[in-house]
């Protein structure tokens, strides 16, 4: 009898090892295809799981569609379709296959770009002349020996003169943490902002049509990936900037300080960012984090001296199948509070730090609040397939998104040095309006904006990004 007891217990341990593994898949084998230039440790550094790892199967579908984002927003591939190849039932065993579709990776792009700040301020403050195009040659391949690392050449004419070159390499080290990257750039000007009045750039240009503005930087930075969203990067940068001894004595003796028409520093960085975003070019739902420290002046030169941070925040979230919603919030701080030279005293106009119907202003200060929401509707979704008649096979399918969208924001620029003669500062600021936003190919991003500010001006504004 008791060894009858005995079995039905084994029995009922053995009923229980058996539920808890149907519960839990075990990833034997992981395979790819199409990938003909990226190295597959590349990819699987992206993955949220290896082979050999065991998932439950409730959250399977959420780990894969992940995995497929983190491929994606790589920016090397059009498309990335992980499937269960084969799923063996007796012991939950699973063989998970990557379909590929890589992206065109080289592009020896001849440059014709503006020289302003954005397309709305060449086109209206500056009357869309054409002595302000940049044009000349950019070489950039994406994926250079198919680990993922980037190389940009440039070659500038025009309205600036400019030579670049940039190198990134993601990962050093053999556990894919580490990466490094380094720049050099030498460029030069005719005509130069040397100040800013009632909230506009105000340029100058020699009427013997000499160089004014010289800047030679180098850089080199570390940044450290430990997981799949997390990044810290440390940059050592070497900045040497020249100006014409007119503009230094006469136009702006703040625009180095103390009339000096010589600027050289150190400057030292540490970057934070943690990036939980569906779709970095264009995100529907998740979250961004970005700090930065900077400090510059190092001890080697005496021309510039100065801390600082940056913040931005940035929260997406869907309401429904086709309508979103998100908010982003940007900050800065000045912790050396004397005066800053004009060529580096910016708040908002410039990069990320912008708002809705404002940008053919700029707004400099040591100190900035803003935020900025908008609500979407996705108006149209498709795939388009140009089959042959595209001879580039990665941009024969093209899918195509468009989204309406209410755009709001606010913000607030402490200037205590310039805010006499641009009256945008030490004040809140609000602007808005609607916006159609159009998505290709998975990043290229146009925005047209009908939007005003505090003052009432209302206009259409462009906006592009092609993230390469």
């Amino acid at each position: 009898m008791k060894w009858t007891w005995l079995w039905i217990f084994v029995g009922w341990l053995g009923a229980i090892e058996g539920m808890a593994q149907s519960d839990i898949v075990y990833i034997e084998n992981i395979t790819m295809e199409g990938n003909q230039r990226t190295r597959d440790e590349i990819i699987l550094r992206e993955l949220k799981f290896r082979a050999g790892d065991t998932i439950s199967v409730s959250h399977l579908e959420r780990v894969l569609e992940e995995s497929e984002q983190l491929v994606m927003n790589t920016g090397m591939f059009n498309s990335a379709n992980i499937t269960i190849k084969n799923w063996r039932g007796a012991d939950n065993h699973v063989h998970l296959h990557l379909e590929l579709v890589e992206t065109w990776y080289i592009y020896p792009v001849p440059i014709f770009e503006l020289a302003d700040r954005n397309f709305n301020v060449w086109w209206v403050d500056q009357n869309h002349s054409l002595q302000r195009i940049n044009f000349g040659m950019e070489f950039t391949h994406l994926n250079f020996t198919g680990q993922r690392d980037r190389i940009k050449l440039t070659a500038k004419y025009g309205y600036t003169r400019s030579y670049a070159m940039k190198y990134t390499l993601p990962f050093i080290n053999k556990s894919q943490t580490l990466g490094v990257n380094a720049d050099i750039s030498f460029s030069r000007n005719r005509e130069l902002n040397y100040a800013s009045i009632d909230n506009k750039q105000s340029f100058y240009k020699d009427e013997d049509n000499k160089f004014l503005y010289q800047r030679f930087r180098t850089s080199i930075g570390f940044p450290y990936r430990p997981g799949y969203h997390l990044v810290h990067d440390l940059n050592l940068l070497y900045q040497q900037n020249w100006i014409d001894k007119f503009v230094a004595q006469e136009l702006n003796p703040d625009f180095f300080l103390e009339g000096r028409n010589l600027q050289r520093s150190f400057s030292l960085t540490y970057r934070f960012e943690y990036d939980w975003r569906d779709v970095r070019a264009y995100p529907i739902k998740g979250n961004y984090f970005n700090m930065e420290l900077r400090k510059v002046g190092l001890g080697f030169f005496k021309d510039r001296d100065a801390l600082d941070a940056q913040l931005q925040y940035h929260h997406y979230f869907p309401l429904s199948d086709k309508w979103s919603a998100g908010v982003k919030i940007g900050a800065k701080a000045s912790f050396i509070r004397k005066e800053q030279p004009f060529n580096d005293y910016r708040a908002f106009g410039f990069g990320q730090n912008n708002l809705y119907g404002y940008e053919l202003y700029v707004v400099n200060g040591m100190d900035m609040g803003l935020s900025r929401g908008f609500l979407r509707y996705r108006l149209f979704q498709k795939d388009v397939n140009f089959g042959k008649w595209v001879p580039i096979p990665a941009f024969r399918k093209m899918p195509i998104k468009v989204y309406f969208s209410l755009n709001q924001g606010a913000g607030y620029i402490n200037d205590p040095y310039t805010g006499e003669i641009n009256p945008f500062s030490n004040r809140m600021l609000f602007g808005g309006g609607v916006g159609l936003d159009v998505i290709l190919y998975y990043d290229k991003v146009l925005q047209i904006q009908y939007s005003y500010n505090h003052l009432w001006e209302k206009g259409v504004f462009l906006h592009f990004s092609a993230n390469i």
